[in-house]
């Protein structure tokens, strides 16, 4: 399974870039086009949708995304063409996002657990990683990041969660996670 790590930062960065957020921490309600997927966000998201590959297969990745005080905020969603694995794609999102994020791996313990929300599928792929690595221009940070799938009829919705910071707030990690409903 390969996804293109720069089609996907490419996404991520292009929502995040043209964001601006006042007041800090304002959280409303984000829905995804196609899909019963909802979460909060703490600020007024930017949208985009970009064909990427993931798992060998074009989909479509949808990604909102805002800048809430010093921390970036972003939720991506991708439904997967029918009999895809959904396992496999996750992993291999899982590590170009911490790639791109040169967070250190294997993770030390205690970076990584399982994270599994009402309604999603219970895959051992289902993960919350907090770990330090370095922004693009060398500047450390911390990433608070999540990975989850649901059943929508024949086909499976992956969603994918990160906040990047230099010290992020536990109430802000823990509301944007929470706040993700199938």
């Amino acid at each position: 399974m390969r996804i293109h790590s720069s089609a996907l930062m490419a996404c991520l960065l292009g929502a995040l870039t043209l964001s601006a957020c006042s007041p800090e921490q304002n959280w409303r309600d984000v829905t995804f086009e196609g899909s019963a997927l909802k979460v909060q966000l703490p600020c007024k998201p930017d949208r985009t949708t970009r064909s990427v590959p993931l798992g060998g297969l074009p989909v479509d990745l949808q990604v909102v995304g805002c800048e809430s005080g010093t921390a970036m905020v972003a939720v991506m969603s991708a439904a997967l063409p029918a009999g895809s694995d959904a396992s496999a794609v996750m992993a291999a999102w899982q590590k170009v996002t911490l790639d791109n994020a040169r967070v250190t791996q294997p993770l030390a313990a205690g970076r990584q657990q399982a994270w599994h929300r009402p309604g999603q599928l219970p895959l051992a792929t289902s993960l919350r990683v907090q770990a330090p690595g370095l922004r693009a221009n060398g500047e450390p940070v911390n990433m608070d990041a999540v990975w989850g799938a649901v059943a929508e009829g024949e086909r499976v919705r992956l969603v994918h969660a990160v906040i990047y910071d230099r010290k992020i707030a536990v109430e802000l990690s823990m509301t944007l996670f929470e706040s993700i409903q199938p």
